[in-house]
Parts: C-alpha cells; structure tokens; sequence
C-alpha cells in the first residue's frame, strides 16, 4: 500500500517484524530537517537529508537530481533499508518529501514502501509516542536496481506537454509567470496544465480518497492507458502529484526529476507565460 495511516503504522511497529521508518523533514531553502529530529521523532525513525542524502549535487541537471546508484544504495543501506521490509517514510505532514522517498524506492525497485499520511504532525496529534536523539537501526541489505519508475527528460516533458498530459505542481502564481522566488526565469512548459499539490490533499494536508483523486485528475484531462508526467519546481513535489496518481488509479505517471530547474537551465527551451491551454 502505498499510503499507510497513524493507528495502522502504530500497530505494525508493536509487532515482531516491524516495517523500516524513516524521518524526511525537509525545507525549501532550509533549515535542514534534522534539528527537528533529533528533538523528536518517531520512535526508531532514522533520518534522511532530501538535499545531501536522497538526491544528487545540483546543477544544469536541476535543483534535487538523481543521485549516483552506489551513493543511493549507501545511504538506503546506513538507514536501515531492507530488500525483504517494508519502508514507511514520513515528513512534517505536507508529505512532498516523503513522496520523493517513496518514488526514489520505487525507481530503485523497492516494492513495499508507503507514505505515513498525515506525516509527524498526524502521529503526534494522535498522542503517538516520540523520542528524542538519534536513532541507529541495523544496515540494511537493500539493493539499488534503477530505473523502475518512469522518467522523463526535458526532451519527453515537451512531447508530454504536446501531445499528452504534463501536470506542472506548482502554486499557480509561479505556473502563470507572476512570480518566481526559486528559479531564475518564471513561467511553465509550454502546454503543461496547472494542477497544484495543494489540490490533492484536504485542509489537513492528507491525502483525498482516491475517488476524488481520480475526478480531479480527470479534470485535467488525464485519462487510463494514456501518457501522462508531473514535474514541479525541483522534482520533490512532482513525486507527491505521482504518488497521488498511483493512488487515483494512474500507476504509470512518469516523473520529470529536473523539473522547472533543469528546463530553465538552457535558455533555447521555450518558456510559456499566462493561463493554460
């Protein structure tokens, strides 16, 4: 399953095997997460950094590349992951940085893995247990086998955007070109449709149920068996527009990694400004 709730997570912690959890509290632009773990956590949770661990050096190839598959599997390893586990990632509650621990996973052909939804704040609002430090569990054996998710490159997002559907997951302001606080040019993909992370989850920052998933999916003109990509600024909260895919029934959505970062990073790319198409 791909997403995995509080009481559900609580009880397979208590039994024999329990699943492999992992801390990704991350900011844009920092502080580092790891403060706010070590001040609390849930109980056995090792950490991942987004920025320094889960993802590769940035560059012309975006903002939160993919990492080197050894340096990958090194960090999966140091943080408990197993090949035979379940991995439950969780991070404060908007659940774009668990999202990009699951697709990462997954890509790298892990089968069992599940976002906490709700994240850290559902735990503790359900008066879970939390302890503070740093938890160091048993390596792992897991096994980095790429390529198990879909991906595009720029050169893909475009046909995408063309002739398919390519979600673009940002706050609209920064789709339209009205603003860019992160990036060095504004606008979106020319023929990319505007569905922002914000749509896919209720006031509390879960997940909707699937069948709402699928209406506003459908909406935007994603249909079964037909093409369909997500990309965002860096590639982070693409992965939770993907996970929310999975989730409405679209299990082939590719992820376009570099995302807003990477196209702009050659100046010949065409940029769009204004309403959607």
């Amino acid at each position: 399953m791909a997403l995995i709730d509080v009481s559900t997570l609580a009880r397979r912690l208590a039994e024999a095997d329990p699943p492999t959890v992992i801390d990704m509290r991350w900011r844009l632009g920092g502080p580092p997460g790891q403060e706010d773990y070590v001040g609390g956590h849930i109980p056995g949770a090792a950490f991942l950094d987004l920025d320094t661990e889960l993802c590769g050096v940035p560059g012309e190839r975006g903002r939160h590349p993919l990492p080197d598959v050894e340096d990958l599997e090194a960090v999966l390893r140091r943080a408990g992951v197993r090949r035979d586990r379940q991995v439950v990632a969780y991070d404060a509650g908007e659940g774009h940085a668990a999202a990009r621990l699951w697709w990462t996973l997954r890509w790298a052909g892990h089968t069992d893995v599940s976002v906490l939804d709700g994240g850290f704040a559902a735990w503790t609002a359900a008066g879970r247990p939390v302890e503070p430090g740093t938890a160091e569990p048993p390596p792992g054996d897991f096994v980095v086998r790429p390529g198990q998710m879909p991906v595009v490159d720029a050169d893909r997002a475009a046909v995408l955007a063309r002739d398919a559907v390519l979600l673009d997951a940002r706050v609209v302001p920064r789709y339209l070109g009205d603003t860019e606080p992160v990036d060095p040019v504004a606008g979106h993909i020319p023929g990319a449709v505007n569905l922002p992370a914000a749509d896919v989850t209720g006031a509390d920052g879960r997940m909707r149920p699937p069948a709402e998933l699928r209406d506003r999916f459908e909406r935007a003109g994603v249909r079964v068996g037909e093409p369909v990509g997500a990309y965002c600024g860096s590639g982070v909260t693409a992965a939770h527009t993907v996970l929310a895919l999975h989730l409405a029934g679209f299990p082939d959505a590719a992820l376009y990694v570099g995302s807003w970062s990477n196209w702009v990073a050659d100046p010949a790319r065409p940029v769009a400004t204004g309403e959607q198409r």
